[in-house]
């Protein structure tokens, strides 16, 4: 393996701590990691072994076969990325800027070689995102700015997403797009984006998806609570590169809608104790991951995959995960049947997707 520079590796641990963390880790001065930092000073080559051992986690193997790459843009803490993984899908690049959802995705998710972490997409050229089969993207809602547009056809003069977007983060998903294609898509946001800004919003979306970057495009709005205790609605928009048959009528919805005691740890011994999370015999929830102290039994929820003690602050981020992954999960795997047959029926080295569970 090719040795790594000791002040990368303090950068990729600065995305999970703090200066302060990483300094009473390290056993040094914040104004040491500073000066690091800025190149004031060069950190000791032993730095790399002693992070690598007592901070980073330690990654995966980098040749394990995928079915497909996919990329995660707006990550959040990766609620979305659980279900194209649970179905052989490889991450291979992943964009989150807020500091305490970066925190908790790199703790639920463990580095590799091969998958790259950013902060803010808006400063990454779309050349240096990998190549990926499909694209992720949970951005948000944002207005779009039709004056520069108005100003072009009054001149008669062309414009394109670039104009019509620019400005917003959903410019960066399609930028993204046109330079990378892509064989599918998946992109998430609130129920209001279909009526926001009077409908323009989302107008502006599915014209530049269809019409100007050539996707097949299906959407719809779908309710998590069929699937969680949660009225949790949402619209979900996927899109191929070629023609599928892909159909919204193959999601099938459940008849009954699931209640809150059935994801609650009952705490009555039939659960295997996880400690620190749960103990005992019966494995009752440790009271420091309680909401509140007046929740009662009804509030008590662990995190996910949580190892590290301080993770525990961010317990209100974890909490939509399950809401996202159920259907999610059938939306994906209808996704991924569909680009399987496509790529069958067209060119079966285009695309390698592996057959995807029933």
């Amino acid at each position: 393996m090719s040795e790594v520079s000791p002040i990368y590796l303090i950068k990729k641990a600065r995305d999970i701590y703090s200066q302060s963390e990483l300094a009473n880790i390290l056993k040094v001065s914040e104004r040491t990691i500073r000066r690091w930092e800025v190149n004031e000073t060069a950190p000791p080559a032993y730095l790399a072994h002693a992070i690598r051992q007592m901070i980073l986690p330690l990654p995966f193997n980098d040749n394990k076969t995928s079915d497909f790459k996919f990329i995660d843009l707006f990550a959040g803490i990766g609620g979305i990325r659980i279900g194209f993984e649970e179905l052989g899908g490889n991450c291979v690049f992943t964009s989150e800027w807020n500091e305490f959802s970066k925190k908790t995705y790199l703790a639920n998710f463990s580095s590799t070689a091969s998958h790259i972490f950013t902060g803010d997409i808006t400063k990454i050229d779309e050349s240096d995102i990998p190549d990926h089969d499909v694209l992720l993207a949970g951005f948000p809602c944002q207005p779009f700015s039709i004056a520069g547009v108005s100003k072009k056809n009054s001149l008669g003069r062309p414009h394109g997403f670039e104009c019509t977007t620019q400005g917003t983060l959903f410019f960066d998903v399609a930028r993204i797009l046109a330079k990378k294609r892509p064989a599918a898509f998946l992109l998430e946001n609130v129920k209001n984006l279909v009526s926001h800004d009077k409908g323009n919003t989302f107008r502006v979306i599915i014209e530049t998806l269809k019409n100007e970057l050539g996707y097949e495009i299906h959407y719809k709005v779908i309710d998590a609570r069929y699937f969680v205790p949660q009225h949790r609605e949402r619209i979900i928009i996927v899109g191929f590169r070629e023609k599928t048959s892909f159909s919204w009528d193959d999601l099938l919805l459940p008849e009954f809608s699931p209640v809150l005691s059935t994801i609650l740890h009952p705490e009555d011994g039939s659960e295997k104790t996880e400690e620190p999370y749960t103990v005992g015999l019966s494995a009752v929830v440790n009271p420091k991951y309680v909401l509140t102290q007046n929740c009662g039994n009804t509030c008590r929820i662990m995190p996910r995959n949580t190892e590290r003690p301080e993770m525990a602050s961010a317990l209100a981020l974890l909490i939509p995960v399950p809401s996202h992954v159920p259907y999610l999960h059938d939306i994906i795997k209808m996704a991924l049947k569909s680009l399987y047959q496509g790529a069958r029926e067209s060119d079966p080295g285009d695309l390698h997707l592996a057959n995807v569970p029933g």
